[in-house]
């Protein structure tokens, strides 16, 4: 693992952003009616007890019909010691009943939103908010069928639902027309609600590769401010930032459609449907990494998003680097959060990896929440040590292209 460098210059950046744009009140009004595990009955006490236990748990949790299972993509690397294929599947568990009081909950982020109960946009409130409390199964085994036909026993889950586990695969060269793309199918009973299907994407050892924010990066979050979060989380139709769609078919044209794709983001892992249906609608096929720390909680929604946002996403690529560190990389964020320090501190941390740094500047108030997160002297400290050819600052993403084609051109030869 890198060495982390703090910048104590961009926590305080984040802490006054919460400060002067009212965080704690906004969070105080959130209702914490996050769900405990199931537990209504003797064997679903015995059940959460055992969940305990982790991947140690002898007696999981079966899928029921009454529950909801949600498969996350992924992206297989080839292990460096035997070369063989192995991927990090990703599962949550929860059932499609909610014991929390939903009514409170939607009522809640209405009253923050301006709405009442017969504004016609009520019931997208209602239905996205679902995921902060339908009641979670903790100790549960997802059985699911790799293609074309490779059982995988995944779980059980640990106490937030979540089970994460590394499985050697066998490779893409058995699949349908030697795809990059391998989906692998749950195998529940009929009523099972969810994603019952992912996709794997077969990423070869060398190449390129593109690690992306999320939230003002390409989606218009507002992540500044925490109503306009609520508002763009829970109600408006999630709109990509301008131009970077169309920015980003060109990175693709340039690096070739066997190149990975990570999106990393500071939301918790409730919003994966709902960003994983964004992502799909306007840009390349990637991985969504997304954040456990707030899974269940309003409350905590706000908080991830503008805290520890840093050393977050240099764990995660840390994590990226394990799995491909002979790609060459591409790393796009934005100035609203902490990605120009991220990133600065993975260049660093492995020479030669990242290739070229390209930050989006939010000028938008609600997103960007204070100015002195677009001063230059921000960019120059985040990026110390990196030569300057090897990051950009931009507000039009059109700017960029030239740079792409540069640095693919260069490293090509």
């Amino acid at each position: 693992m890198a060495p982390h460098y703090k910048y104590p210059a961009a926590i305080e950046m984040q802490h006054r952003t919460r400060t002067e744009r009212r965080f704690d009140e906004t969070e105080r009004d959130l209702p914490n009616i996050s769900p405990s595990p199931l537990a209504s009955t003797y064997t679903d006490k015995v059940f959460d007890i055992l969940s305990y236990l982790g991947k140690k748990n002898p007696f999981p949790r079966s899928i029921e019909s009454t529950d909801t299972v949600w498969l996350l993509d992924n992206t297989a690397h080839r292990n460096e010691k035997t070369g063989k294929w192995e991927a990090e599947f990703v599962t949550a568990v929860f059932s499609q009943d909610t014991s929390s009081v939903l009514l409170d909950a939607v009522s809640a982020v209405a009253r923050q939103l301006g709405l009442d109960k017969n504004d016609p946009r009520y019931p997208t409130v209602e239905e996205r908010i679902l995921p902060f409390l339908q009641d979670i199964k903790p100790g549960t085994l997802v059985n699911v069928v790799h293609e074309p036909n490779t059982p995988l026993k995944l779980g059980p889950g640990g106490r937030n639902g979540i089970s994460t586990d590394v499985k050697a695969l066998p490779g893409k060269d058995n699949s349908r027309d030697g795809a990059h793309v391998v989906s692998t199918s749950a195998k529940v009973p009929q009523g099972t609600k969810g994603i019952l299907k992912m996709e794997t994407f077969y990423a070869e050892p060398e190449g390129w590769g593109v690690i992306s924010d999320i939230d003002d990066t390409i989606k218009i979050t507002q992540t500044s401010d925490p109503i306009g979060i609520l508002r763009t989380t829970f109600l408006d139709t999630p709109e990509p930032c301008p131009g970077m769609p169309e920015f980003y078919q060109f990175i693709q044209s340039a690096i070739q459609d066997s190149s990975p794709w990570f999106y990393l983001s500071a939301s918790p892992y409730n919003l994966y449907a709902f960003l994983r249906e964004f992502l799909r609608q306007y840009y390349p096929h990637g991985t969504p990494v997304l954040r456990d720390a707030s899974w269940m909680s309003l409350p905590g929604l706000l908080t991830t998003l503008t805290l520890g946002t840093e050393d977050y996403k240099v764990d995660r690529m840390e994590k990226i680097h394990s799995w491909v560190p002979k790609r060459k990389m591409i790393c796009i964020g934005d100035s609203t959060q902490s990605d120009p320090e991220a990133y600065g501190e993975i260049y660093r941390a492995y020479p030669g990896w990242v290739k070229l740094i390209l930050i989006r500047k939010v000028e938008d108030i609600a997103a960007i929440g204070i100015e002195d997160k677009n001063e230059p002297e921000r960019f120059e400290k985040a990026f110390k040590d990196i030569p300057s050819e090897a990051w950009h600052v931009f507000t039009d993403p059109a700017e960029c292209n030239k740079l792409v084609q540069e640095v693919v051109s260069k490293s090509s030869k």
